[in-house]
């Protein structure tokens, strides 16, 4: 079994800590874990990727090539599209719809929605509506974690174990906002 997903979005948006729980899963199963992150401009709104390559067997190399990529998850839509050369034919584009506006040439944002339409094996939510409504405000990119989970391979028992453990210096109600995300995404 292996997974490599290529995580994308805007500095700030919790690219990392998506990458951090997805990890903490994997190494609980036992599996092989590489990671490669770019941050670009991250603290000014930047852009921010990582690919994540998880997989029972050795991994030699931790950076996915054009077109291996069994799924694009972004918390940001136009960062969606800048990584659709990596996604294979039959992955998963995840995205959020809401969009993080730091240009002021930013595409409409009804042709970025279409241009991930076109993929047969997708998923759009508007991530930051769902986290407001279930009062984790601050969580929207665990709402869009828990819309990839099925496509995953991971079990939605083995995400909130690892967010128990990845928050579990910030408190309980940090984890039961977390949890709460994870569960309206996984039901969006």
């Amino acid at each position: 079994m292996k997974k490599d997903i290529i995580l994308g979005g805007v500095g700030g948006q919790g690219i990392l800590t998506i990458a951090t729980i997805i990890g903490a899963a994997a190494l609980k199963r036992g599996w092989n874990l590489k990671q490669a992150e770019v941050h670009g401009m991250s603290q000014r709104g930047g852009d921010v990727q990582s690919h994540l390559r998880l997989s029972d067997s050795p991994i030699w190399s931790d950076l996915i090539p054009f077109g291996q990529a069994d799924m694009i998850l972004a918390v940001e839509p136009m960062e969606a599209l800048r990584y659709l050369p990596y996604l294979s034919s039959d992955g998963w584009l995840i995205a959020n719809k809401t969009p993080f506006k730091n240009i002021p040439t930013y595409p409409d944002e009804e042709k970025i929605y279409a241009e991930i339409k076109k993929h047969a094996n997708h998923v759009l939510i508007d991530a930051d509506a769902i986290a407001k409504e279930v009062k984790a405000n601050r969580a929207m990119n665990i709402v869009v974690l828990g819309a990839a989970v099925k496509h995953l391979g991971f079990t939605a028992q083995e995400i909130e174990e690892a967010i128990k453990t990845i928050f579990a210096s910030k408190g309980e109600l940090i984890i039961e906002a977390n949890l709460r995300a994870l569960k309206a995404g996984i039901e969006a």
